[in-house]
């Protein structure tokens, strides 16, 4: 039996491996996302019908996928996301308000 070997015409016909969080996860907003879902009240198919008349092309599937760690989510993504939610990509990303300080500060 012969094995194949693959020769790469460039450096960019490589295949990287694709980020994770030292947990294994894919995004670092799943968490933050449902949070912010539940806390406006309204159901993944309401946050796709939203985003879709914002005019970004995401579906039910996609917000799924996304709470659950499956799918990586793009720079475009995020913005939409803050949009309709009205936050910053810090309290998405991290789940903190810029403008709260720390509990210790209180």
């Amino acid at each position: 039996m012969v094995q194949k070997t693959r020769h790469f015409k460039k450096d960019e016909d490589r295949i990287m491996p694709k980020p994770k969080t030292s947990t294994g996860q894919k995004n670092l907003i799943a968490k933050n996302l449902i949070e912010l879902r539940k806390s406006h009240h309204i159901s993944q198919r309401i946050l796709a019908y939203k985003l879709q008349l914002a005019g970004y092309d995401m579906d039910k599937n996609v917000i799924t996928r996304i709470e659950t760690n499956k799918r990586y989510v793009t720079d475009i993504e995020l913005k939409a996301l803050c949009e309709v939610f009205g936050v910053t990509y810090e309290e998405l990303i991290d789940g903190k308000s810029p403008l709260t300080p720390p509990a210790s500060e209180n």
